[in-house]
């Protein structure tokens, strides 16, 4: 074969290499910028957990966007509201992947929206780092796609139980939202409780984004419990709180970290007091912890005065997925990035620890149990 001819054969392969590889190449990457969206409640009675968490991963980018980004891209974070509603989480997550075309997805909000989305992000291969619930069904079976980074709702109701019964409290209610999030947290409840060879005295029931509770008074009080644990978000959990200490009930109120601390003690004012809440993440005000103080540090960097433990999650959030990209080489694939949160064994950020491995996508079993006080604070 001629020298020439040779030349322009490699050439052509060469090129031939490069439209196939550019036709392979994930959506959401260029050699500049990585494309992240997020689908969770902006608007509704959830609202709040969307906006803090959103918070937390943006001030998250914002950090390391100012210092050059990973490898040499910036972070950007595509936003689509779901309301919290399964079928709007459906909407919400194919739009972020088919028009808005990114390259993964991060801090998705609640157990319904979760289940529903998690299928087609599956199907179409696209990671998702964090979720903002602790739901056992979107844990098991092991899903490729999707990483954890805080505690389950196991985790935390087994920690509130063992509090109450350490106290010597047996009679426990339970109040939870009708649907996959608040069957859940009831099953993690009525599992710890018959460790302990009990059951709840008496169980009830509110509809997603709503705040109608009068049919679960009546139902609960009249069993006279020692306490009540609420799995419900912050609004019909507010709503139930006013209302029971109203009609004289004096017992204790526990909730998971899902209801969205500084959300419910918002809405409660000063009937907040002595209300407790399970939490999956440091304490966001402790300038003792190193990564809360990092945090903060960040926090305010982005313009963002106010701490919580919503924003908090999203920035460890954050953190785990730019730790996993860095992982992923010089030039990330969604394939690469997987691989990369997967390499992270074990990883202390400073006071907040996370570990994963090839068939083990749950970061963390943290969970700690914090009180309301007076004036909306919060004590640990």
């Amino acid at each position: 074969m001629r020298r020439r001819e040779f030349v322009a054969r490699v050439a052509a392969g060469i090129g031939a290499a490069a439209v196939t590889g550019a036709a392979r190449a994930d959506n959401g990457i260029t050699d500049r910028q990585v494309l992240v969206g997020q689908f969770a409640a902006f608007t509704g009675p959830a609202a709040q957990l969307g906006e803090r968490l959103k918070v937390g991963i943006d001030a998250a980018f914002k950090a390391v966007n100012a210092q050059g980004g990973v490898a040499g891209r910036q972070l950007k974070l595509v936003a689509r509201d779901d309301g919290y509603e399964p079928e709007k989480a459906k909407a919400a997550v194919r739009a972020l992947i088919e028009e808005d075309k990114v390259f993964a997805l991060i801090g998705a909000v609640g157990t319904p929206t979760g289940l529903a989305a998690v299928p087609i992000l599956t199907e179409a291969r696209v990671p998702l780092v964090g979720m903002f619930t602790g739901a056992e069904g979107l844990r098991v079976p092991f899903n490729r796609q999707v990483f954890h980074v805080r505690a389950s709702y196991f985790d935390e109701t087994e920690r509130m139980v063992q509090h109450l019964t350490s106290l010597g409290l047996q009679k426990i209610a339970v109040f939870y939202q009708n649907d996959a999030y608040g069957k859940t947290g009831l099953d993690g409840v009525q599992r710890a409780l018959a460790r302990r060879n009990l059951k709840p005295v008496a169980t009830a029931t509110v509809e997603r984004n709503t705040v109608d509770v009068a049919k679960a008074l009546d139902v609960l009080l009249p069993a006279q419990p020692d306490s009540i644990v609420q799995i419900s978000a912050y609004k019909s959990c507010a709503a139930f709180i006013r209302q029971a200490r109203a009609k004289g009930f004096g017992g204790q109120f526990f909730d998971v970290s899902f209801v969205g601390s500084k959300a419910l003690a918002d809405e409660l004012g000063d009937s907040g007091t002595g209300v407790v809440i399970t939490q999956v993440v440091p304490f966001p005000y402790s300038t003792s912890i190193p990564i809360v103080r990092e945090y903060q540090r960040v926090m305010e960097a982005a313009g963002q005065k106010e701490f919580d433990f919503s924003s908090i999650e999203g920035y460890l959030t954050a953190k785990v997925f730019i730790e996993g990209l860095r992982r992923a080489g010089r030039t990330p694939t969604r394939d690469s990035l997987i691989a990369g949160v997967e390499s992270i064994h074990d990883w202390d950020m400073g006071g907040f620890s996370v570990r994963y491995g090839a068939q083990d996508h749950v970061g963390s079993s943290f969970v700690e149990v914090t009180t309301i006080a007076r004036g909306g604070r919060f004590l640990h």
